[in-house]
């Protein structure tokens, strides 16, 4: 479907009153984009950290563009939107700085980037998994397991660096009949693997609704709902036993975090593996795992990633 993707360039002040009134024309979405929003969230204001952020970011910038996305028999309507947010001016007479206001359109495609995007992903062999999107007919080569997978809905298709070295290194950790702990499972693709590979069980984690959805999608796919789990929340408490391998493929900054209740989740002589680490966190995560217990036995990089292999001293 096409979409009219409609910008005001406005301030920080009048965003939200810009953004307000934008929703009364779509239902498309609103989307605010304001450079002020992600300095609050680096200078630790909000409680949050980034690992990864466009040093291009951090810089101040005067004009924030509110969007819309009307669909086109609404275009008509544009004339309208102008003279509210002009009424809008007018009634503030002053207090707020609305900026220039300048406002433009084009025409934009909606959910066609799915299809485009189907089209570039191919079956992607790691080791004895071979990940296959779900959509394409694929036939299982002696001595291989194949993992199906529909990820438009959340991270891990197996192309990314981390999920790659993840799923390779689990390969060799891995016991028959092991219980696995998948610490934010995105599309369920590593608790998938170690099924397919003999887990007896796994459990999986995210704190995305959407990520927990695409995962118990993605298990049922490949038919091992039996022993896979997946439940909203960080460290899957409601896990009835511990693990005998635990898996995060997840930022540096949450490892680092997490690291303190890892250990309570480990079986002894229990393996970890981690990944999400850029070099200049490395450090930090070893560390924060040392501190706990867990000694690193193994470290890869692949391009600017890095994994981890833990256990206990």
């Amino acid at each position: 479907m096409k979409y009219i993707e409609l910008t005001v360039r406005t301030t920080s002040e009048a965003s939200e009153l810009i953004a307000d009134l934008l929703w009364n024309y779509t239902e498309g979405g609103v989307a605010i984009s304001d450079s002020a929003d992600v300095i609050a969230l680096q200078s630790g204001r909000s409680g949050v950290y980034w690992d990864y952020l466009d040093e291009t970011l951090q810089t101040p910038r005067t004009e924030v563009l509110v969007k819309a996305f009307l669909r086109p028999d609404r275009e008509g309507e544009i004339g309208q939107i102008m003279r509210e947010i002009s009424d809008m001016v007018s009634r503030s007479e002053g207090a707020i700085p609305f900026g220039t206001l300048e406002m433009t359109r084009r025409e934009i495609d909606g959910d066609d980037w799915i299809d485009i995007w189907k089209k570039h992903f191919r079956p992607l062999p790691l080791g004895r998994i071979t990940v296959v999107p779900e959509w394409i007919e694929y036939e299982k080569r002696e001595g291989e397991e194949i993992v199906l997978l529909d990820s438009n809905m959340a991270f891990g298709t197996g192309e990314h660096e981390t999920t790659a070295m993840c799923v390779e290194l689990l390969q060799d950790a891995l016991k028959a009949g092991d219980t696995v702990l998948d610490i934010g499972c995105g599309s369920g693709i590593l608790g998938i693997a170690a099924a397919k590979l003999g887990a007896g069980r796994c459990d999986l984690t995210d704190i995305d609704p959407v990520a927990v959805s695409s995962a118990r999608h993605n298990a049922a796919k490949n038919g091992v709902s039996d022993r896979v789990t997946v439940s909203e929340g960080d460290l899957a408490e409601g896990a009835a036993a511990k693990a005998d391998l635990i898996l995060a493929n997840i930022t540096a900054e949450i490892l680092v975090r997490l690291a303190p209740a890892v250990p309570m989740r480990l079986k002894e002589g229990g393996t970890v593996i981690l990944s999400g680490i850029i070099a200049d966190r490395r450090n930090a995560v070893k560390a924060a795992f040392g501190e706990q217990g867990l000694v690193v036995k193994k470290e890869v990089q692949r391009g600017e990633w890095f994994a981890l292999v833990l256990q206990r001293k």
